[in-house]
């Protein structure tokens, strides 16, 4: 149900008055509430998981491996935050003779929560996407109030989740207001558009985030949007790897754009490899896995959308697979074309189809690869499958840099390590702010920003920024990385 004006006013302004709070708790604590709320989880699985089954259609295996992901998440960005290492510590002491040619005074630079964040949930992953997942555990940690945005797909587990998350903050000695959830789309729109709200997060498709980051924008004070969009990762097989490893490439390509039946962010949609090539002849020659559920409607109308667009593409054939009839579930499908017809119609080609279907494209000529990877819009990764002396590799690599977030070599893009080197990002329309990751320990930078403390008494200054700290942190002091050190 849709809230008034009034309880959406008092939603806010609960997060408000716990953010204050929540910003001035130590670090440590609040790792030690996020650290309750994790085991809370771990302790709900018997009841999260079955609701998560019947609203998904996914299988509890990777459901229950999915929700061990969450709450890992959730320790291990609590305990990064603690750490300090998002807050970027730097302390210059005064300098009477600093070279600049004036004095330079005592500077001190931290960095502070943003505020109450609204995190849209996403649908493909129930739990480390949505309601207790990346974006509202870094957010948390970083010390910001959250307010979730329940995806439809799954309505009964969010409230379900929400409850669990709340309970657990309430018992741990969170401040209340701290974290809430709302189920409707105007509910969330009209929370992203109020002025004390200070950032959104997002995962799903490029209209919503696109139309989501628009209102971010549009505010009287725009704000940060963090949004995740679409991506067609794709792969690019050299000639050398492509007559040396063509069952292994195949197998590996076939197993990755059906893994979660083609519902991941990073599946990828797009093979490059040489035409005749014996990597072409496995893909057309194999046995696709069977039709297995989507996680609803929606996500199997705009997969039937994507994929007769691509079919009635002039440049674009039927490879393997049964996608050209509807089937429900859908099943996985394989569609051919080439380099030329590509780099002739990018946009008509190069388009995400969410769901069990890739595009193989030969090419001619090795310097195809590089024209290809040129034309890309931003992606979250691209990968290549090639031999380290292959000519082509580093020009391929250094253009592939400038368009995705991770680059891959002879590994497969579907699986993100929840870690503190992850990247998960890319630029537009891969993601809305490129600078960042959703994925990973420096997904804190997200939800803070630096402050600049100038001449100030060491007993007026957070506690990362006095000379001899409670809690010591890595900090740059005077130029030089000093490991918990004292200034």
């Amino acid at each position: 149900m849709e809230l008034t004006d009034v309880a959406r006013e008092r939603l806010v302004a609960d997060a408000v008055r716990a953010g204050e709070i929540w910003a001035q708790t130590a670090p440590a604590e609040r790792a030690t509430v996020l650290d309750a709320v994790a085991d809370a989880l771990d302790a709900a699985a018997d009841t999260l998981v079955p609701i998560a089954i019947a609203e998904t259609h996914l299988p509890e295996p990777r459901l229950r491996g999915e929700l061990k992901r969450t709450t890992f998440q959730l320790r291990l960005l609590a305990e990064s935050a603690a750490a300090g290492e998002h807050l970027d510590v730097r302390i210059d002491h005064a300098d009477d003779d600093w070279p600049m040619g004036a004095p330079r005074p005592d500077l001190r630079r931290t960095a502070v929560p943003l505020g109450p964040v609204i995190v849209f949930a996403a649908s493909n992953f129930p739990f480390a996407f949505s309601v207790a997942g990346g974006d509202t555990a870094s957010a948390l940690a970083a010390g910001c109030p959250v307010i979730v945005k329940a995806h439809g797909g799954h309505p009964e587990l969010s409230i379900a989740t929400a409850e669990v998350v709340t309970d657990a903050l309430g018992a741990a000695g969170a401040p209340e207001g701290l974290f809430a959830l709302v189920e409707e789309a105007p509910d969330a729109r009209a929370i992203l558009t109020h002025p004390e709200i200070k950032a959104g997060a997002f995962t799903g498709s490029i209209p919503a985030g696109r139309t989501l980051f628009d209102l971010a924008q549009a505010r009287p004070e725009p704000i940060p949007f963090y949004g995740e969009l679409g991506s067609v990762n794709p792969v690019f097989v050299t000639e050398r790897a492509a007559t040396l490893r063509p069952q292994e490439i195949a197998d590996g390509f076939l197993t990755s754009f059906t893994l979660g039946a083609g519902q991941f962010c990073t599946k990828p949609g797009v093979l490059l490899a040489p035409v005749g090539s014996a990597v072409v002849e496995r893909l057309s020659a194999a046995a696709l896995p069977a039709a297995a559920p989507l996680l609803n409607d929606r996500i199997v109308a705009g997969h039937r959308q994507v994929l007769d667009q691509l079919l009635e593409h002039p440049g674009v054939t039927a490879l393997a697979g049964g996608g050209q009839e509807p089937t429900d579930p859908p099943s996985p499908s394989l569609l051919a074309t080439t380099a030329d017809a590509l780099l002739e119609d990018v946009d008509g080609i190069l388009t995400e189809c969410f769901g069990p279907t890739a595009v193989v494209v030969t090419y001619r000529d090795e310097k195809q690869l590089v024209e290809v990877a040129r034309a890309l819009d931003g992606q979250l990764t691209a990968t290549v499958a090639g031999e380290t002396d292959d000519e082509i590799v580093p020009e391929l690599v250094a253009t592939l840099a400038r368009k995705a977030g991770r680059v891959l070599w002879n590994q497969w893009p579907t699986g993100v390590s929840v870690t503190h080197a992850q990247q998960h990002g890319g630029p537009y329309p891969a993601t809305t702010a490129p600078g960042t990751t959703s994925v990973g320990t420096a997904a804190l930078g997200r939800f803070v920003r630096p402050v600049a403390w100038q001449g100030f008494p060491d007993t007026l200054l957070p506690d990362e920024l006095r000379d001899t700290p409670h809690h010591p942190i890595d900090r740059r002091i005077d130029g030089r990385l000093i490991p918990g050190g004292t200034a």
